[in-house]
């Protein structure tokens, strides 16, 4: 089954590097449900980090619910630390917004960056590595993710899998039906927004573009776009939109080659 062989991956990778932690930041949505599941799957000590930044209580909720979920399930190897990070980002916005950077997606990245820099901190401590929960749409499509935030990360677990087969494969592992039904989120917003308010498509939607696009690309003689409907080509139009417009995250960091 999938989620045994990626358990097999994390637990090799560990071994062959000598690592004795795992550390997943937990969110309260699906990716980081499985990823933290599958590692607390492998028996290596597992820490699971909730770190809430002005969260939306009901995913907070959902967070530490899954958190305590795996603790007593795998109370010999999961540690759950809850990490409260709303007053060290509260001065941070409040200098910024003096100086005058006071840019609301700036603050929404700076959110995860925080993030970022205490599951490292540690994973560091605790000879760890830390875990990646982005899925293949996120990573690899649309860039739907912070640069050196949630993007900074050891190892990608579900990084080639589409999100549906993550919400399959958190049926497979008994992951909290609240927790599979929620509204993907990345909890970075006070309004609470979701993905899809975001992206402006569902994640269905988002990896049949994805699809078509690579079909797409790989006609050497002609477009695929004439067989499409027009919603279809709609969508494949919006993707390509926030693709190009997240390659930048995606790319390798352009380098100056200088003359021989």
């Amino acid at each position: 089954m999938l989620h045994k062989q990626i358990t097999k991956w994390i637990k090799d990778y560990a071994k062959r590097n000598k690592i004795s932690t795992l550390v997943v930041g937990v969110s309260g949505g699906i990716d980081s449900a499985v990823v933290s599941t599958l590692c607390a799957n492998t028996g290596i000590l597992t820490y699971v980090l909730t770190m809430p930044i002005r969260q939306n209580k009901k995913t907070h909720a959902l967070s530490i619910k899954h958190a305590e979920w795996l603790v007593e399930k795998h109370f010999s190897n999961v540690v759950h630390v809850d990490v409260d990070l709303t007053k060290q980002f509260a001065v941070f916005e409040k200098r910024m917004t003096v100086l005058g950077f006071n840019n609301d997606l700036a603050f929404a990245n700076s959110r995860s960056r925080m993030r970022m820099l205490t599951l490292y901190q540690v994973a560091q401590h605790m000879n760890g590595i830390v875990v990646g929960t982005g899925n293949k749409v996120e990573d690899f499509g649309v860039g739907f993710f912070t640069k050196y935030g949630d993007g900074g990360v050891d190892i990608s677990p579900i990084g080639d899998l589409l999100k549906t087969e993550v919400w399959q494969l958190g049926r497979e592992l008994g992951i909290l039906q609240e927790i599979i039904d929620a509204p993907p989120t990345d909890g970075l917003w006070d309004d609470g927004r979701n993905d899809e308010d975001q992206l402006g498509m569902s994640y269905p939607e988002l990896e049949r573009a994805m699809e078509n696009d690579r079909l797409d690309q790989g006609n050497a003689y002609d477009t695929i776009e004439h067989i499409l409907t027009k919603e279809e080509k709609t969508q494949l139009k919006k993707y390509r939109e926030i693709r190009a417009k997240n390659l930048h995250k995606m790319n390798p960091i352009p380098v100056f080659k200088k003359s021989v």
